[in-house]
């Protein structure tokens, strides 16, 4: 048998400590909190980014922009991806996602100018870019906004 075929390693195995149960366990009096103080106190805990009084960084940092609580997020699909639909099929939110071009709908959807389309489409969307409406126009489709 060798060193290292030693099973449970050694020294892999620690009783815990025992706390505060007289001097001769070693742990005794303060039981390793040092002396006095807030955190050799009962329950005594500093709460997160407490700094000791110093101005917190969270409050030092300064804040910047501004977030509009009614913003509108759309799912952007381009006009490449729509030639996954057949000729003269209708286009909206529903068939986007079931055939999986989109994941969720958000506030929307999109399309974008991105690619060529050669299918006749009715697209039903809540926004057209301009570029992509001429291309959907242009392929003999119809674009109809919401």
């Amino acid at each position: 048998m060798q060193l290292n075929e030693l099973r449970p390693a050694p020294g892999s195995r620690h009783s815990r400590k025992r706390l505060a149960r007289g001097f001769s366990s070693g742990h005794g009096k303060t039981a390793g909190r040092g002396t006095k103080g807030q955190k050799a106190r009962q329950g005594g805990k500093v709460r997160m980014g407490f700094e000791g009084g110093q101005m917190p960084l969270f409050r030092r940092i300064p804040k910047r922009g501004f977030n509009n609580i009614n913003r509108k997020d759309y799912a952007e699909v381009s006009l490449s991806a729509l030639n996954a639909f057949n000729n003269g099929d209708v286009v909206d939110t529903d068939a986007l996602l079931e055939k999986g071009i989109i994941k969720k709908t958000l506030s929307g959807v999109k399309i974008l100018g991105n690619g060529e389309i050669e299918k006749k489409l009715t697209v039903k969307v809540s926004k057209v870019t301009k570029s992509a409406n001429e291309a959907i126009v242009n392929a003999g489709g119809t674009v109809e906004v919401n």
